[in-house]
């Protein structure tokens, strides 16, 4: 059983990883878990999370998520080391929206490309080193890891997808077609997914 391990903050986008959760935790081979600094967590939208572990307690995962939010401009040395680590075994990673803003300001998108919500926002970051690897997409994917801006959630959860081979290409893209054409164009084109 492989786990991915979805890091939230307090004040995270509910939005961002409901895609990419539901899809990993309805395969077999798959596990999502949760964890945070703190034991519980509050979304944007108001729903309350009691994560899986906290930080200091969380196991090795097999794809780390970082989802967005408000609270990224964290100084956790627990996190630090989480996210580095992770990056560094060259294991699959993603981080969305203020999740891609921490990796600029800490260093971690060196030798990445990589986009995010606005590159302006990380002018004063001495440590973010490779401006020229930042593309105005919606999502990038660079060797483990993928980033996205805020609005990409279903970008996101494709390229994540592919980036750990859950299935194959088609397949990851027939999945998102669903939400991204909406079901009745869906059907147009793929056939009603319920009855085939």
């Amino acid at each position: 059983m492989k786990t991915a391990l979805f890091i939230m903050l307090n004040e995270y986008a509910d939005w961002e990883g409901a895609y990419l959760a539901s899809q990993l935790n309805q395969a077999e081979n798959w596990q999502v878990k949760t964890a945070s600094i703190n034991s519980t967590v509050t979304s944007i939208g108001g729903l309350t999370t009691v994560v899986d572990y906290q930080l200091r307690h969380a196991p090795t995962a097999d794809l780390l998520i970082l989802i967005g939010g408000n609270s990224w401009n964290v100084e956790n040395s627990m996190l630090l080391n989480l996210v580095t680590n992770h990056l560094a075994a060259t294991k699959p990673s993603g981080a969305i929206c203020g999740a891609v803003d921490y990796l600029a300001h800490n260093g971690l998108l060196t030798g990445y490309q990589h986009t995010g919500n606005a590159q302006s926002l990380w002018q004063s970051y001495p440590q973010y080193q490779n401006p020229d690897d930042f593309h105005q997409q919606q999502v990038v994917t660079n060797q483990n890891l993928v980033t996205a801006n805020g609005t990409a959630a279903l970008a996101f959860t494709n390229s994540v997808l592919k980036l750990i081979k859950f299935t194959t290409d088609q397949q990851v893209d027939q999945t998102t077609d669903l939400y991204r054409l909406g079901f009745y164009q869906y059907c147009q084109i793929y056939g009603n997914p319920f009855t085939n």
